[in-house]
């Protein structure tokens, strides 16, 4: 599976000064896509790649470029604002165009002079959501998560019969799906409290984020026609930070006995960029199970995927509150944990997906689940850090959190980085909770 190639070089520098900085979530080893629209313009949404502190708008690009006619090809939808048809090529192609993007964006090219004019500040844009997306599934692959919380309901037995067997997942809403910096109002919807007889209709009083990330699917399949296990990395384009958000308060009553509804589909947020399954392949690490638990049915099997299955990818949330953004505080990092801990692979969850002859398609968005570690500090979710709201958590300046405050702003990050590779990031995933009506 694994694909180095002369993309990853850690020592490739690019003629994009931002791009070289140290830490910058967007080097040339990275070139994430995107979709955005410049700032107070009236022009449609344009696909770029993010390069430093820059886009390369590939409209421009396509426009002023030097490029050769199998990579303008792959550049027409590009050029159009369609990401969807260009994700739905085939890896080669995929891969010629991102080798095409870095030795173009390389120190020394030869494009430089004229794709000089086809870069726009990221200061300087609107970024929305990265394509059209189709479909969300969110899945449950964390299973520090699921214990955790399984713990809070069923001390004495956390994780129900089958998460060991089958990736557990539910059918989301990708309407409400927003690109990070869009704020979210707090849902209203049926609440039982506990001593309570009857339910209400009012605000959620629990609002929690929960850290995963996204898979975006490349190619489709026809209907009917499963994706077998060694053929799932040619339908994975890429990765999106995502935080799906909850209210625990309405999640509890209205999830029997047909799983989440209004409690999740109020709103999710993503990063407004896709790092592509090329760009993380030096992160790339074993899939093992603990030896006493079951192993993965054949369908959902492979040597390859137990050999380098998983990703390193470091998760990170951090909260600002409405009182520390008046004062110029900055957000405070509340846990880290990393998503090598998931208990199912990408291609595992894609492959089950589409198992029973499920038609994915371009631009499908699949959730990991909420990835935690093992260690409580590495909760990610706030349902866990306090225990089901009973233990809050104090923030830097002396606030105190059990759920999600209005005005408060959480962020998502993500990283990934290993010696001997180029540390690559997804940019920020981040919303401000805004009052009910």
């Amino acid at each position: 599976m694994s694909h180095i190639d002369h993309t990853h070089d850690p020592k490739a520098q690019s003629w994009v000064a931002s791009a070289n900085t140290a830490g910058t979530d967007f080097p040339l080893q990275n070139l994430p896509y995107g979709l955005f629209r410049r700032l107070h313009s009236n022009e449609s949404a344009r696909v770029g790649v993010a390069i430093g502190e820059q886009i390369l708008d590939l409209k421009l690009a396509a426009a002023l470029g030097k490029w050769s006619s199998a990579v303008q090809v792959l550049l027409q939808p590009l050029a159009e604002g369609d990401l969807n048809s260009f994700m739905a090529k085939s890896v080669a192609e995929r891969r010629a165009l991102r080798h095409a993007l870095f030795d173009a964006l390389r120190e020394g090219s030869a494009q430089a002079g004229a794709l000089q004019a086809a870069l726009v500040a990221q200061g300087a844009v609107e970024l929305f959501v990265p394509c059209k997306i189709n479909d969300y599934t969110d899945f449950y692959t964390g299973i520090h998560h699921a214990v955790a919380v399984g713990k809070l309901f069923r001390p004495d037995n956390p994780l129900l019969p089958n998460y060991k067997w089958v990736p557990i997942g539910y059918h989301g809403r990708s309407s409400s799906i927003v690109a990070s910096g869009v704020p979210l109002r707090r849902p209203k919807g049926q609440l039982k409290p506990p001593t309570a007889d009857v339910p209400v209709f009012a605000a959620s009083k629990r609002i929690d984020y929960e850290l995963e990330l996204g898979l975006f699917t490349a190619s489709g399949n026809a209907l009917g026609e499963p994706i077998a296990m060694q053929d799932a990395e040619q339908h994975m384009f890429g990765l999106t930070v995502l935080n799906d958000w909850s209210a625990r308060d309405i999640q509890p009553w209205e999830y029997q006995p047909l799983g989440p509804f209004l409690a999740k589909n109020f709103g999710s947020t993503i990063s407004p960029w896709i790092v592509t399954m090329d760009a993380l392949e030096p992160f790339r690490c074993a899939f093992e199970r603990p030896a006493d638990d079951p192993q993965p049915l054949p369908y959902l099997d492979s040597a390859a995927n137990r050999a380098e299955g998983g990703y390193e990818i470091e998760l990170e949330v951090w909260l600002q509150s409405a009182k520390m953004r008046a004062a110029g505080e900055p957000a405070a990092r509340l846990v880290r944990s990393n998503f090598r801990h998931a208990y199912w692979t990408l291609a595992q969850m894609l492959t089950h997906h589409a198992s029973n002859g499920c038609n994915l398609q371009s631009g499908d968005l699949l959730g990991s689940g909420t990835q935690s570690g093992p260690k409580p500090e590495e909760a990610g979710s706030l349902l866990e850090l306090t225990q089901g709201g009973k233990q809050p958590i104090t923030l830097p300046n002396g606030e105190q959190r059990l759920f999600i405050e209005d005005g408060d702003t959480v962020i998502l990050r993500a990283f990934a980085e290993r010696d001997g590779a180029r540390r690559i990031g997804f940019g920020d995933c981040a919303c401000t909770i805004t009052p009910a009506l």
